[in-house]
């Protein structure tokens, strides 16, 4: 199951071609990915792409437990030091820090995938369980849409919705992101065009409800586009939201800040269903070690940012889509 991600980019090529119906996954370091055709047909790796998938058995919704074991502060402060460093020295302009924090649940993650409500889910026997909310880009119909999503809040946060559109690091990070996926979008589509800017989605977890802020770009592609959807997608890989502005730059930042591979977290899957392709960004996801569950989890950072509104929000982000 598990391939290269050149063999991944040849499959999708000619798959493209041939309008056969894939799913695939691709890691954050781009080293290894998965590749089915026909996913319909099988129930080894289940999915659920924004309504689509392959899901036919459910679970009930009987009490659980969750609990999280954060790094400490001190430890977080240190690798944003080091983003922060490179911030101010202008090699990145924003740099998306990642954290790894031990869970323990009743639930296996085939459960979680089962009781999740996001838009996109996807579960992969003895490694991870994710249900995302963001979109990467969805493709069809001669056209191309991204929805990057950047800007976290607590939707019981007094006035939530207004604080966090009004909040001028959030602006500002985000600008960055819809600038980054814009200019990223312009290598392989024309007549590029942010269609909606900061729009809201609420999320509901079994912590309460939190509130993002998404934008939703536009291209046109060439006319033989699925002859050559791998090689058109990988050019925009990594994720832009997840990674951050300048790409080769930051992802270096990233690497030393981080100390370790993310591996399918932070990655990108998604489904073609023969004539358009959706996918989604792998983050709100957790995985499976011989040491146990790990939640992953992270934000924007830039020049503005607040070390402990950051560590709050890395935080805020392990949960459960579920109640």
């Amino acid at each position: 199951m598990i391939t290269s991600c050149d063999t991944i980019k040849r499959s999708m090529n000619e798959a493209g071609r041939t309008k056969t119906p894939f799913l695939f996954g691709l890691d954050f370091e781009l080293n290894e990915g998965f590749f089915i055709e026909n996913p319909l047909q099988q129930s080894e790796i289940l999915f659920d792409m924004d309504g689509t998938g392959n899901v036919t058995e459910t679970t009930e919704g009987n009490p659980f437990a969750f609990v999280s074991f954060p790094e400490n502060y001190r430890r977080y402060a240190r690798r944003f030091s080091h983003v922060m460093e490179g911030l101010r020295y202008g090699n990145s302009f924003l740099t998306n820090l990642t954290i790894k924090t031990p869970v323990e649940t009743g639930l296996s993650l085939k459960e979680i995938f089962l009781r999740s409500r996001a838009k996109y889910r996807l579960y992969v026997p003895g490694r991870f369980v994710c249900f995302s909310p963001e979109r990467f880009v969805r493709i069809g119909k001669g056209k191309i849409f991204s929805h990057p999503m950047k800007g976290t809040i607590d939707a019981s946060v007094e006035n939530a919705e207004e604080t966090i559109l009004n909040d001028y690091k959030e602006k500002a990070e985000h600008c960055t992101i819809v600038d980054l996926i814009r200019n990223d979008i312009s290598r392989i589509a024309t007549r590029v065009k942010v269609n909606r800017f900061r729009y809201i989605d609420r999320v509901e977890t079994n912590e309460g409800a939190i509130l993002q802020v998404s934008s939703e770009i536009e291209g046109t592609l060439p006319g033989d586009y699925l002859e050559n959807l791998g090689t058109l997608f990988f050019e925009l890989l990594p994720a832009g939201s997840v990674s951050g502005a300048p790409k080769e730059a930051t992802v270096a930042i990233i690497r030393e800040a981080e100390q370790e591979p993310r591996g399918f977290y932070t990655g990108v899957a998604g489904y073609f269903d023969g004539t358009g392709l959706d996918s989604c960004v792998l983050i709100r996801y957790i995985e499976q070690t011989e040491g146990g569950f790990y939640f992953r989890s992270g934000g924007g950072i830039t020049v503005n940012s607040e070390c402990e509104k950051e560590y709050a929000e890395a935080v805020r982000k392990i949960y459960l889509p579920f109640t």
